[in-house]
């Protein structure tokens, strides 16, 4: 009798163990399945900052790339901490969970508050300085404009070209329209405008083409609708980030709760 049910507790001591292991594993791979979209976001995160910074293929980092335009340079370094920050402490949740150490996950779960109130307060600041960031944007392609063509400034031809490729893949000229290219007093002749207001195909700066052959409407809209989406895209992933913190937070919650219990009942091989 007594060994009868010796061996029916032992029984259920292995099968409250199994099903334990059995969640924590569980637990794990949802952990780490939220972990990976949460370190996929922050690579995006990273990747996006860098290009705000780096980039000189577009015209929004050649024209910031400057030190005096410093809600730009914020934002950008802004990013990169939360991305590098974040890159960090998902491969601190994936060490954690795979050795299944209570100490790297509880860590882990710190850091997710602490990015949690970053991302909270990013968005915050990123449209507090959207609106500063946007004049300087407009007050930075007017100054393009007036400089264009200058032979003295031959440091400035990289922002040049990128005007011309703007204004020819869109067919727009100047930032509102092509009477903004009057003001530019580096031209032979009042009469010429820069030759990607048209459809010529001339390597040079400005040609002397007759106004009704040029393109009339101004790049300003495609430049804001451009700088929209930019923010659009960042703003959807931030709220993707949080979003999935909140999955995290819980998960890592509950791996925490189920490795616990599992360490009543260590594994065979430990004994």
């Amino acid at each position: 009798m007594f060994t009868e049910d010796t061996r029916q507790l032992q029984f259920k001591t292995e099968n409250r163990k199994m099903k334990t292991r059995n969640k924590v594993l569980a637990w794990k791979y949802y952990f780490n399945v939220f972990n990976g979209i949460f370190l996929a976001l922050g690579i995006m995160l990273l990747t996006f900052g860098l290009w705000l910074l780096f980039d000189r293929n577009n015209l929004f980092s050649v024209l910031f790339s400057s030190g005096e335009n410093q809600p730009v340079s914020c934002i950008s370094f802004m990013l990169l901490g939360a991305g590098s920050l974040i890159t960090f402490t998902s491969a601190m949740g994936f060490i954690g969970s795979v050795q299944e150490t209570k100490c790297l996950l509880a860590t882990y779960m710190c850091f997710q508050v602490l990015v949690f109130v970053t991302q909270i307060t990013m968005p915050v600041l990123v449209f507090q300085m959207k609106e500063v960031v946007h004049h300087q944007w407009n007050k930075r392609i007017d100054e393009v404009i007036s400089e264009y063509g200058n032979k003295s400034l031959a440091e400035k031809e990289l922002e040049w070209n990128i005007l011309n490729a703007v204004q020819h893949n869109m067919e727009c000229c100047g930032r509102y329209d092509v009477t903004q290219w009057e003001k530019n007093k580096n031209k032979e002749s009042s009469t010429q405008i820069p030759c990607s207001c048209t459809k010529s195909s001339l390597k040079e700066w400005f040609c002397d083409v007759p106004r009704n052959s040029t393109y009339s409407m101004g790049c300003e809209k495609y430049l804001d609708t451009w700088f929209e989406n930019n923010v659009l895209i960042l703003t959807g992933i931030n709220i993707s980030l949080l979003i999935t913190q909140i999955f995290v937070i819980k998960l890592t919650m509950q791996l925490l709760r189920n490795i616990r219990k599992n360490n009543i009942w260590p594994d065979e091989s430990d004994e």
